[in-house]
């Protein structure tokens, strides 16, 4: 979303003003201006409306059935927190804070259905417990930290037989590790690194015998990671085996593995290839047989005698091992993501990211849906992903939702998309997103009313959307992509007049993602960012996105040291930010870096930029600041803004020039009128 706007008039309306909005009475702030300025100078001046969270709703990223209970796990919530959807009543009956890191991906119970385990997620070294225990037998007191592995996120658990905990996760930049916690003792031990060229491990299955250990390069693919491993951990001998099945190697990661019996099942997250269901004897790993599914993704994987239930991307299957037969399970309407699957009585319980959970009885096909929130689960505000407005709303990107606000009247609508709307753009009324993972382009006309649909569909490798904006010279959406998986990134075009898309793959080079893009005058400006160690660290390419070409590129100064975190065009001016506050200014006439500057006070991370009103924003995790047209100087506008941001910050405008982004967890709309 960094482009340049349409300028509106510079006419400063009262907080809420024509709009009518509730906020009408939102605060002042006068934003200091940095540069020394004659006394009867126009002075700088901003107001910041509130317009009230971002989005709300009880998201979710994992689920267990545990006897007539299905234990819920949050995502991106301010506490972290489990809760307890009991079946019979369908009501939430009891919940527990855990309260470090944002997110549950993990959770198990042990043998005697006790305690459940959960396992967190952050964003960087708490210095906490990450592993938690929760004794249902007393439902009232809260789950107690037990453990903390050093790998910071723990995205498996498995109990085995005997009531011990085994880990899996991760940590960037270093490679997983199988982890085990004693209940008798209390220890956490680190039992060994299986694959050392992994990026992550999100899958853990135990017999008293043998521990199972999956990983891969989920995240940070490329540049010479893993592909799909699977590792017997002897836990009499404490050795390592590679018990891989060969046909799943093509695949970027396991994603899940379960003990099924005399069994172990597994599933593959896909990347060129169809993801892959497997099951294995567990008396000789060497007698297996291989399934291709038509999804993404195998995961949730439950068993019912000789037949195996299972969740893609694409919704539920069931798999005999006597036909070797897969075969779609009924439902009318959208399961979304799915985080739970389990199967009691001939009863499959599903829970989706949306936020609800399904009943299907698979002998008659009848299902039955229960929206968590009704059910008494909390509804807090969310961190957000990327944000889009025009004259009549805005709106903001969650965990499959994305919340629509009505700029006249003060009204919030949740909308369905699955994964998340890492950037967005409205044009002619209409929005358009990119969404992750591997979910292409999304499309929502509030004149038409239903539910945001897929749009354009791209080869699921590029999977991480980054940065949407608008060519209005070839009257075209680009977008900036990062392939998780393989490494280097992409750009796409989709036309939205004409429905005609293109895909050009590692257009800086095969290490950089696209992490921003901008455009002028019909040429497309792309900031490399690249994660690996080698080759360049950020490189600007100028493309012509018609023709699928480059035609000039520039390496940042080696000052500047890393990537492109974001873009914007004002006049000649091409302006970029890095991942750590490095500042720069390219004449576009002569391409070459005109300026630098240092501005990691103001921005010690990701960033994001626009062009309004004739100036340049810039929006860090802490600040909201403006660059002088001129020097190239800048100044804070909103100190302490402090977004609520789950994957790095974003800014928006809309055809006035009025600005929106979050304070903390809430969206605010921000009218500033600087000198120039």
């Amino acid at each position: 979303m960094q482009h340049t706007r349409p300028l509106g008039r510079r006419r400063l309306l009262a907080a809420g003003g024509a709009l009518g909005l509730a906020t009408a009475a939102a605060p002042l702030l006068t934003a200091p201006a940095q540069a020394t300025t004659p006394t009867t100078a126009r002075k700088p001046c901003t107001r910041i409306t509130d317009l009230g969270p971002g989005i709300e709703q009880f998201a979710l990223m994992s689920a267990l059935q545990v006897g007539d209970t299905v234990y819920v796990g949050s995502r991106n919530l301010e506490p972290t927190q489990v809760i307890a959807f009991h079946l019979p009543t369908r009501k939430v009956v009891a919940r527990t804070v855990l309260g470090t890191g944002h997110s549950i991906q993990a959770l198990a119970a042990d043998p005697t259905g006790r305690y459940l385990y959960a396992g967190i997620l952050t964003k960087g070294d708490e210095g906490r417990p990450n592993l938690f225990r929760w004794d249902l037998t007393t439902p009232d007191k809260p789950a107690e930290g037990v453990g903390r592995t050093e790998d910071r996120d723990i995205r498996d658990l498995a109990v085995a037989p005997d009531g011990t905990v085994y880990a899996v996760g991760g940590i960037p930049g270093k490679a997983p590790a199988l982890w085990m916690y004693d209940p008798a003792t209390g220890k956490v031990t680190k039992l060994g690194v299986p694959d050392p060229k992994a990026t992550l491990a999100r899958a853990v299955a135990a017999t008293d015998t043998t521990v199972f250990f999956g990983a891969g390069s989920t995240l940070a693919g490329g540049d010479g990671a893993s592909r799909a491993s699977l590792y017997a951990y002897d836990r009499a001998t404490g050795t390592f085996s590679d018990v891989t099945p060969p046909e799943m190697e093509k695949d970027p990661s396991l994603r899940d593995l379960v003990i099924a019996g005399d069994r172990l099942v597994l599933g593959t997250a896909a990347s060129t290839e169809p993801a892959k269901l497997a099951v294995m004897d567990l008396a000789d790993l060497s007698s297996y047989t291989v399934a291709p599914t038509a999804g993404k993704v195998v995961k949730n994987l439950t068993a019912n005698g000789d037949t195996l239930h299972f969740a893609t991307d694409a919704g539920l299957y069931s798999y005999s091992t006597a036909t070797k037969v897969i075969s779609p399970v009924p439902f009318d309407g959208d399961l979304g993501e799915i985080w739970g699957l389990d199967h009691v009585g001939g009863t499959l319980t599903v829970v989706s990211g949306y936020g609800f959970v399904g009943e299907i009885d698979l002998a008659s096909g009848r299902a039955v849906v229960t929206d968590l929130g009704q059910a008494g689960a909390p509804v807090t505000p969310q961190t957000t992903m990327g944000i889009a407005a025009d004259h009549r709303y805005a709106y903001v990107g969650g965990n499959n939702g994305i919340a629509r606000h009505d700029l006249r009247t003060g009204k919030v609508l949740n909308l369905r998309a699955p994964g998340e709307a890492k950037d967005a753009e409205v044009l002619n009324g209409v929005l358009y997103t990119g969404q992750y993972s591997s979910q292409g382009m999304w499309t929502y006309d509030p004149a038409k009313g239903g539910q945001p649909r897929q749009l354009a569909a791209f080869p699921s490798e590029q999977n991480r959307p980054l940065d949407v904006c608008y060519d209005p010279v070839n009257e075209l959406l680009v977008v900036g992509v990062q392939s998780d998986t393989e490494g280097g990134g992409s750009l796409w075009t989709y036309a939205p007049k004409t429905g005609r898309k293109t895909v050009h793959i590692n257009p800086v080079d095969a290490t950089q993602m696209v992490r921003a893009v901008a455009t002028r005058d019909g040429v497309a400006y792309l900031g490399g960012d690249n994660p690996t160690t080698q080759g360049t660290p950020g490189t600007l390419v100028a493309f012509d996105p018609v023709a699928g070409r480059e035609l000039w590129r520039l390496d940042l100064p080696a000052s500047l040291t890393t990537g492109v975190a974001a873009l914007a065009v004002r006049g000649r001016h091409l302006y970029g930010l890095t991942r750590k506050g490095g500042f720069f200014v390219v004449d576009l006439r002569i391409r070459r870096v005109i300026h630098t500057a240092d501005h990691r006070a103001l921005c010690p991370g990701f960033a994001a930029m626009v062009t309004s009103r004739g100036s340049v924003y810039g929006v860090s995790d802490t600040t909201l600041f403006r660059f002088d047209p001129k020097t190239f100087a800048v100044t804070t506008v909103v100190a302490g803004i402090n977004g609520g941001w789950y994957s790095g910050p974003h800014i928006n405008a809309d055809h006035r020039g009025r600005l929106y982004t979050m304070r903390g967890r809430n969206l605010v709309r921000i009218e500033d009128r600087p000198v120039n």
